[in-house]
């Protein structure tokens, strides 16, 4: 059994949200972290993403809840409406969890965020925190371990060494192929695309000011604002049969953007007409099944690595944070590696593949051939344990058995 020394290192790759708040929660338990990215130079990319209350949790954990508070939205109940008439098909809801102890404020309220902004916050407090642990420009190519010592493998030859390895490099994880190989993508037959819209240049298209989701045969437009109410963030998904590119920020061109939503309700075409040019992007959904194992050995995975999903409920990003807020105890209470992981994936997998599964399952009431049908669906989206789920609350099982 591998135990972790005295001052252990830990490798991460992928400087994503996930991969950041897992340094952030590792190097507060007292560990060093490093942590690498590929790309040379970090960029502002994205556009809004959901914050649930775990994942505040999980911020307030860190000591970032008051600045991510300065720079988001409480998320509020939006209504679903009718693609082409605009009509109510379901009011709004409240994903604010039910009243339960209170902690002394107020931010465990979901709320909504440029995902730009949450991660320069992110870096920001790594690198006070930790000045030397991010290094940049370097791509994973291959893993391999040595008794006690994991190593990774980089495109310009250099080589990382650790007693724990965390792959949050993203669907097409080397760790992953690692871990648990024979595990594809799989396309779902779904491409999204998103762009923000300033509030200004949108002011002549008809309609509340307030978000609002449309459904549609086949497609789901969602609109709500961002940055103080400056922009509105733009998604619309749509079923399609066929996806080539790579990536997840292609960019798209409005004409593209308008074909798949061209007999929508004025405010939908509207808003996708108002778009910058050179500020709309469109990527592939890409899944693969729920893994037999999240760990092998000194190597586990976080984020979307190890559980991709739709993201017809808003939590991809919840759950990375989840995910490094759960890591960081685990490893705190158990050093011993393969005890320590088997208790990370125990509190973790279960929830994990059933938001898979409701994900799955939201999309499809969500696209259903008649959008009025909705308001009669029973949707995952107001099941309060979805959403009501506290990283630091969760008990961490002890097992006997390592990972892998």
């Amino acid at each position: 059994m591998s135990h972790l020394g005295t001052s252990p290192r830990i490798l991460i790759v992928g400087a994503g949200l996930g991969g950041l708040a897992a340094a952030l929660a590792l190097s507060q338990e007292g560990f060093a972290v490093q942590l690498f990215e590929q790309a040379p130079v970090l960029l502002g990319l994205g556009a809004g993403i959901s914050l649930s209350s775990g994942a505040m949790r999980c911020l307030e954990l860190l000591g970032l809840s008051e600045r991510v508070g300065a720079l988001s939205e409480k998320a509020v109940g939006v209504p679903f409406r009718h693609y082409r008439s605009g009509a109510l098909l379901r009011a709004g809801f409240d994903r604010k969890p039910p009243d339960r102890e209170p902690r002394g404020s107020s931010v465990h309220d979901s709320r909504q965020i440029h995902r730009a902004d949450l991660h320069a916050l992110l870096v920001e407090a790594l690198r006070e925190r930790a000045p030397a642990a991010l290094t940049l420009g370097r791509r994973l190519v291959a893993l391999e371990t040595d008794g006690e010592i994991v190593r990774a493998r980089f495109a310009d030859g250099s080589v990382g060494e650790g007693e724990l390895l965390v792959g949050c490099d993203g669907v097409r994880s080397i760790a992953r192929d690692y871990v648990c190989s024979g595990q594809p993508l799989r396309f779902t037959g779904q491409v999204a695309f998103r762009c923000l819209v300033p509030v200004t240049s949108s002011a002549a298209i008809p309609g509340s000011r307030t978000g609002s989701i449309f459904l549609g045969p086949g497609r789901i437009f969602n609109r709500y604002p961002l940055r103080k109410g400056a922009v509105w963030n733009c998604v619309g998904v749509a079923k399609t049969s066929r996806w080539e590119a790579e990536g997840w920020t292609t960019p798209a061109t409005r004409a593209e953007f308008l074909a798949e939503f061209a007999d929508w309700h004025p405010e939908v075409t509207g808003l996708i007409d108002a778009a910058p040019p050179d500020g709309i992007i469109k990527w592939g959904l890409f899944v693969h099944e729920p893994l037999s194992r999240w760990s092998r050995g000194l190597v586990a995975l976080l984020g979307d690595a190890a559980h991709p999903m739709l993201p017809f409920l808003g939590l991809g990003a919840a759950l990375a944070m989840e995910d490094a807020a759960i890591l960081a105890r685990a490893l705190k209470a158990h050093r011993e590696v393969g005890r320590a992981l088997a208790a990370y994936e125990a509190a973790r997998k279960p929830r994990a593949t059933r938001i898979y599964e409701a994900s799955n399952l939201q999309a499809e009431l969500l696209q259903g051939i008649d959008p009025d049908r909705y308001s009669q669906a029973e949707s995952p989206a107001h099941d309060p344990a979805i959403f009501d789920f506290d990283p630091l609350e969760v008990p961490l099982q002890s097992r006997d058995t390592a990972a892998g």
